[in-house]
């Protein structure tokens, strides 16, 4: 192995040993104590230290870096106290995610390092978000992500690289091409010669770096660094090195040739750096247990700590007090100058007077810029905040969702734009694992709004028609928005843009430009997770929300008869079920509708909670009203008779006769 020192001195070529023997030490006590039962998984990263403490040591402290579950080093090499990474991978509370996540599935602001997430892709264009702010903030930053080469064939990985690309974004694509995907080896994952060919194909600058070799990884890294704070763009590394152990431990070797693992064994990056050394007179044998025993004195020291730390005790209340970052609604009463506007102007206006409010706001989505967006919300916006805070997206609805969650954690607000609620499904892996859970999992808030124009009845068929409030409802740590009036869009966005909170917001399209209402011109805020209630009656309680309500509205203005009840709940998740369990109870009878379809809605778990909650209350059977259980069709003749709109009148007049 060729090491050349270039222009380091004694103390940068020790300080290097020294970072790349620590994480080597750590891992040798992890496996005699996995053989000894004390720690139950572990993913080994010796063979490939050099690549890990390399970048690390490139980076300033201040620098962000996303790293795997095998970067040991990056998490050393930022200084982070050995009881406290010890307690992250035993589960107590003194580690990072008071044991909800395991290993390296973590974060932390204060040392600059954000975690992965088992889906690994998208945490390549949360780098993408982290870097972009760095741009908007001019302040010479440079991001560096990991990934491994089993992960350049998901579709986050080439998704990432284009924005990045685009965008001249300077971030370090750090590919760690071990040789295997837990045991599929290369061949079996790509055709191309080398993973830095991949760039090619972005217009981006790729380089080829020995993994093995810490002087190479560090020089070859400071000189790109410097390159890419004077002229700012995005650089992929693949760095060739292997993984001298299992995926993990319990994974074994067995799949790996024998003469592959000899022939990496002689490659070792940290043997032959010591040797490297100890023959230009660096480093004495003396010189060298004296560093060996006091990373080992530190190491049986802090897990002495972690040994009699004791075990977390579970609550619900803590758990369930962390799934939200707190946060208290910001009450902004609506002045008395009032304009008569559709719920598009509402919403349109919305976004205009939070852009002016939050200087850190960032709107991104595909046509948004100067062609104003599919609807037209964002017409002028570029003229009025610009291309930095107004950014037209490629379609990759995936890493554009990641990029906000990115630009969130480096200090601003995101919204992203779904031109269809629909396509929202490229989008669903980082809005329902990565934003929903980061805050519960480690305490990292997404501060992003998913805005979700939706909805039937203007013919747009099975692609562009879907109200899909209830994949998200499911998911805890998500707020779910769906007004149905302009007054109460624009209140509610508001809101759900100074929630640090992930907040999906729907917009039906049908109701943008046929649905008006006075609305205060200037900004005001209404509170989540209050139902509206716009009629009162004493016979039944009609439930709704979206379009839905006013085909309530128009139903109960045919029958005059009939006494309703009629709640909007234009949040659903937090939902007003104080405001649901009272109306019940007054009327004792209760109808839900739902645009969406019937099995698995929303409607379904209202229905459930009334009967577990008014039982004794209902004189009759709680009933759902919602489209039909097949995808929207487009003929007219067809999506009449899929909405739901078609059969409520009739199964409310059962229900009152019941």
């Amino acid at each position: 192995m060729n090491f050349d020192r270039k222009n380091l001195t004694n103390d940068q070529l020790l300080d290097l040993y020294k970072r790349i023997l620590k994480p080597r030490l750590i891992e040798e006590k992890m496996l005699i104590l996995i053989r000894q039962g004390k720690v139950s998984k572990w993913f080994s990263g010796i063979g490939q230290e050099a690549i890990a403490c390399g970048v690390t040591a490139v980076l300033d402290k201040d620098e962000y870096i996303l790293p795997m579950h095998r970067n040991l080093g990056v998490f050393t090499g930022r200084n982070i106290p050995l009881y406290r990474l010890f307690s992250q991978w035993q589960g107590k509370a003194n580690g990072f995610t008071k044991g909800r996540d395991r290993s390296f599935h973590f974060g932390t602001q204060e040392y600059k390092i954000i975690g992965m997430i088992s889906h690994l892709g998208p945490q390549l264009g949360v780098a993408d978000g982290i870097a972009l702010a760095n741009k908007l903030k001019k302040n010479g930053r440079v991001t560096a992500v990991f990934t491994g080469e089993g992960a350049t064939s998901e579709g986050d990985f080439h998704e990432a690289l284009n924005i990045a690309s685009v965008w001249e974004l300077p971030v370090m694509f750090v590919i760690e091409n071990n040789g295997y995907g837990l045991s599929t080896p290369t061949n079996e994952q790509y055709r191309c010669e080398n993973l830095a060919d991949k760039g090619i194909g972005y217009g981006m600058e790729s380089h080829i770096i020995d993994g093995n070799n810490v002087l190479e990884v560090f020089t070859k890294l400071s000189e790109l660094k410097a390159s890419m704070i004077e002229k700012p763009r995005p650089v992929l590394l693949e760095f060739k090195t292997f993984r001298m152990r299992g995926h993990e431990e319990a994974s074994g070797t067995k799949y790996v040739p024998q003469e592959l693992m000899d022939l990496w064994a002689i490659k070792d990056p940290v043997d032959n750096y010591r040797k490297y050394l100890s023959e230009t007179d660096v480093l004495t044998s003396e010189l060298d247990e004296e560093i060996r025993a006091e990373i080992k004195k530190e190491i049986d020291q802090n897990w002495a700590m972690v040994q009699a730390e004791p075990e977390i005790e579970a609550t619900y209340e803590g758990e369930l007090n962390d799934v939200y970052k707190p946060y208290d609604f910001e009450e902004v009463t609506p002045s008395d100058k009032k304009v008569n506007i559709r719920l598009i102007d509402a919403i349109s206006t919305s976004l205009k007077q939070s852009m002016e409010r939050h200087a850190n706001l960032v709107i991104m989505g595909q046509d948004i810029a100067e062609y104003g967006g599919a609807f037209k919300i964002t017409d002028g916006f570029v003229a009025q905040f610009g291309k930095e805070r107004v950014i037209n997206t490629p379609i990759c609805e995936s890493a554009v969702v990641s990029a906000g969650m990115g630009l969130s954690i480096n200090g601003h607000k995101a919204i992203v734009e779904m031109q269809f609620a629909d396509f929202v499904s490229t989008g669903f892996n980082p809005i329902v694992n990565l934003l929903a859970k980061s805050h519960y999992r480690w305490l990292e808030n997404a501060d992003v709004v998913v805005r979700m124009p939706c909805g039937g009845g203007t013919q747009a068929g099975p692609f562009h028609s879907q109200t899909n409030e209830a994949w998200f409802t499911k998911t805890p740590g998500l707020k779910v928005v769906y007004p149905a009036f302009p007054y109460d869009a624009k209140g509610l966005l508001n809101t759900s843009i100074n929630d640090p909170n992930p907040v999906l917001f729907f917009e039906h399209k049908q109701l943008y430009r046929s649905v008006y209402q006075d609305v205060p011109k200037d900004y005001y805020t209404l509170p989540l997770g209050k139902a509206s209630l716009l009629k009162e009656g004493k016979d039944i309680t009609i439930i709704a929300f979206g379009a839905a309500v006013h085909w309530a509205l128009e139903t109960l203005a045919k029958n005059t008869e009939i006494s309703a009840d009629l709640l909007d709940l234009r949040t659903l998740q937090p939902l007003d079920t104080e405001a649901i369990f009272a109306s019940v109870k007054k009327t004792g009878k209760a109808i839900i509708l739902q645009e969406d379809t019937m099995f698995g809605g929303v409607a379904s778990d209202i229905s459930a909670m009334i009967m577990e909650h008014c039982f004794e209350y209902l004189d009759g059977p709680v009933k759902r009203v919602a489209s039909l259980d097949s995808p929207i069709p487009f003929t007219k003749a067809l999506e009449d008779q899929f909405l739901a709109k078609s059969r409520f009148e009739d199964v409310l007049k059962e229900l009152m006769a019941y």
